[in-house]
């Protein structure tokens, strides 16, 4: 009876509410939960780096033509306040690049979307008008970046609408047929890094695919059109713009 629900929970084109990925049990409100994986320490940054920052500010603020008088005004009473903001910006910049995993990928764009999901070899769980709906992108090897988030703030979950400024954010375009083609040449990948990523199909509505593996069992792609929030830490993944 066990079995019997769960594979009605991952067939169904709804919402996806519980299943297992290594040992961790995903309870899902629209896509689901993965697994987190600590951050490895990096080195500092260099003088390099800062006088290219400094650089590109600079370029900027010429191009910008900002008045003098008020300008010297923040420089003598908040420059302080500004400098916090500044390197504020740059390490919410930083902290989505050290959060990236970047795969090279082949991808065949001749391929029908049904082809694709058949190149990776996994048991599928699909919605025939989502599957048709994928969009099969630009460009035969390309870089495909897969990033995590912090939900903890916005409750444990997000929508697809935020989803998509995260993607904009870190200069990332989804991409199901290259996520789809990374997850091909490399199985094992989602087995500790459930992914996904998500499109709108011609009516305008939000649709996913997610690669994952039951604990000891099959290696699954979900495709779907389903507007519910992801939940958990999902990697979502697409192309670097």
């Amino acid at each position: 009876m066990l079995a019997l629900s769960m594979q009605r929970a991952i067939s169904c084109c709804g919402k996806i509410h519980f299943g297992q990925v290594n040992q961790q049990t995903i309870k899902r409100q629209g896509k689901g939960d993965a697994m987190v994986e600590p951050m490895t320490p990096q080195a500092i940054m260099t003088t390099g780096q800062i006088g290219k920052i400094q650089e590109l500010l600079g370029a900027g603020l010429r191009k910008a033509e900002l008045q003098s008088e008020p300008v010297q005004e923040v420089l003598e009473h908040r420059g302080g306040k500004l400098a916090e903001e500044l390197v504020a910006v740059v390490r919410k910049y930083a902290e989505a690049e050290s959060n990236l995993i970047i795969r090279s990928a082949k991808v065949d764009r001749t391929r029908t979307p049904q082809q694709v999901l058949d190149a990776t070899g996994r048991k599928q769980y699909t919605d025939r008008k989502a599957v048709d709906s994928m969009p099969r992108g630009e460009g035969e090897e390309v870089e495909v970046g897969f990033f995590k988030l912090d939900l903890s703030a916005r409750g444990g979950l997000i929508s697809d609408d935020d989803l998509e400024k995260e993607f904009e954010f870190r200069g990332i375009k989804p991409d199901p047929y290259a996520v789809a083609a990374v997850n091909a040449a490399d199985p094992a990948f989602a087995d500790t890094h459930p992914n996904g990523t998500h499109w709108k199909d011609a009516q305008g509505k939000w649709c996913f695919a997610t690669f994952y593996r039951w604990v000891g069992g099959e290696r699954n792609v979900h495709v779907c059109r389903d507007g519910s929030d992801w939940s958990g830490s999902w990697w979502f993944a697409g192309v670097r713009k």
